[in-house]
């Protein structure tokens, strides 16, 4: 891993070779120039976070570097070697833009302390441009709404892998929350005080894709005036977030898979290639699978994500998690907006809670914020609610369970009292579930026990109608 790429300039060969071989004792990466031109064509083709030059050098002087560098690469930073008796030039050069200066003869340890004061003030204007996606630990998974089991399995599984640097692969549909999943496992992990970088592959256009991701060096295509850093080298020891990675192009997919697997990248244009050090987490909502089989995404970078794959449920298949979230979302929404006395009762707590969800938890974190922002009273009714969500309460409820009138084994009750609501329920699990008023993974284990599934119908031979009559239970 390289911590810093630095440029010596010295025409001093023996100076030149000693400090190059103490820069990287120190772990940079260090390249060597004998004048300003050679270093001005080193640049050109690399980008360097420092370079170190000696003021007196043969053709453009070192002063008229650090001009040049100041204007070319304003990114790059430079310190003056200055020898005794020319410290009053290497101040004008300070004036002029160097970051600091060390004299001759250069003692390694204060060229240790200055370069990496250097490195450091690189990494710090990084983060500082990438603040809105690295954010802070309000991101842990103790902040995540719901209690449902589906969503505990899948914390679960998040936190033990977030103790390790291996690639996750985050699926599910879109509003599910992947980001979030994603973030914390970030600032769960030994990566959580660097920095967290999302790059959302079906937004940007597959043309500035690659250079948004790898960076590029000057003149690499019209209007590229100087280097520029990407995203994964700018999440140096972080983790980068590759969401909705089924949109990526496949000619960038294997600049993606030599990432995983060499911790290389190559800037657009540049001849080298640089080591980095991230953690690579990918998202998407489509079927990689089905895209694999249709030749729409490389089957070697599928298996290189899929290390750890982590399956979101949808809302509709944990609605206990529904009155919690929206809850959440009022009450953000309500200090956002600065209406602390709006309530919001349980009689429209219920609607929310049997509509179906289509947009998952970014559909209901919308319909709460609307609510706040657009209802008259101090009260939240059921009239404030979106058409869509008051109609989906006015289906048809779960039908009464049939009770034999003859005689019949009890697990054949269970057998066809389960598989009648589950059809009601149109086979969703969680709602099935509550209707019965057990848990969904006993739930699971009856469906298994009995060989229940969507695509089952009535199996085995058996049916509602099989070896008794029945009569529906009056209601109450």
């Amino acid at each position: 891993m390289s911590s810093g790429r630095i440029l010596v300039v010295e025409d001093d060969d023996g100076l030149r070779s000693v400090t190059k071989a103490q820069l990287e004792k120190c772990g940079y990466e260090a390249a060597v120039s004998a004048d300003a031109s050679e270093a001005l064509a080193l640049l050109e083709r690399q980008s360097f976070d420092l370079v170190l030059t000696d003021l007196n050098l043969p053709g453009i002087s070192g002063l008229d570097l650090l001009q040049r560098i100041r204007t070319e690469y304003p990114e790059t930073s430079v310190v003056i070697i200055t020898a005794y008796g020319t410290i009053e030039s290497a101040v004008a050069a300070i004036k002029s833009g160097a970051y600091d200066y060390i004299s001759k003869p250069v003692h390694p340890t204060e060229l240790r302390a200055l370069v990496a004061r250097v490195i450091e003030r690189h990494r710090l204007i990084d983060e500082v441009r990438l603040l809105r996606s690295s954010l802070d630990e309000k991101y842990g998974f103790q902040h995540i709404v719901g209690r449902s089991g589906e969503l505990v399995d899948v914390l679960d599984t998040a936190s033990r892998v977030a103790r390790t640097n291996a690639t996750v692969l985050i699926l599910g549909e879109t509003g599910t929350g992947k980001e979030l999943i994603a973030r914390a496992i970030h600032f769960t992990s030994p990566r959580k005080d660097r920095t967290f970088v999302v790059i959302n592959c079906g937004a940007i256009p597959g043309e500035l894709l690659e250079s948004e991701l790898f960076g590029y060096v000057k003149g690499a295509f019209t209007g590229a005036t100087g280097h520029k850093k990407g995203k994964v080298e700018m999440a140096e020891g972080g983790t980068v977030f590759l969401d909705e990675i089924g949109e990526m192009p496949l000619d960038l997919q294997v600049r993606v898979l030599r990432l995983l697997q060499e911790r290389e990248i190559e800037k657009v244009g540049a001849v080298n290639t640089i080591h980095v050090d991230v953690r690579i987490i990918a998202a998407t909502h489509r079927d990689l699978e089905a895209l694999v089989s249709e030749g729409q995404f490389r089957e070697d970078l599928y298996y290189r994500l899929a290390v750890i794959p982590i399956t979101v449920p949808p809302v509709r298949d944990r609605a206990g998690d529904v009155p919690d979230l929206a809850c959440h979302f009022f009450e953000t929404s309500k200090q956002r907006y600065g209406r602390a006395n709006l309530e919001l009762p349980e009689s429209v707590l219920s609607y929310l809670t049997n509509y179906h969800w289509p947009g998952n938890v970014r559909e209901l974190e919308n319909v709460m914020e609307r609510l706040v922002l657009l209802s008259r009273l101090n009260e939240i009714s059921v009239a404030d609610l979106p058409e869509k969500i008051r109609l989906a309460a006015a289906r048809p409820e779960v039908s009464q369970p049939l009770l034999p009138v003859g005689p019949l084994p009890l697990t054949q009750i269970e057998r066809d009292t389960i598989l009648q609501v589950l059809k009601a329920c149109d086979w969703n699990q969680s709602q099935a579930a509550r209707q019965l008023g057990i848990s969904r993974k006993t739930l699971l284990y009856r469906m298994a026990k009995y060989g229940f599934s969507r695509h089952s119908g009535d199996i085995n031979g058996h049916s509602m109608s099989g070896s008794g009559k029945y009569s529906h239970v009056p209601k109450a």
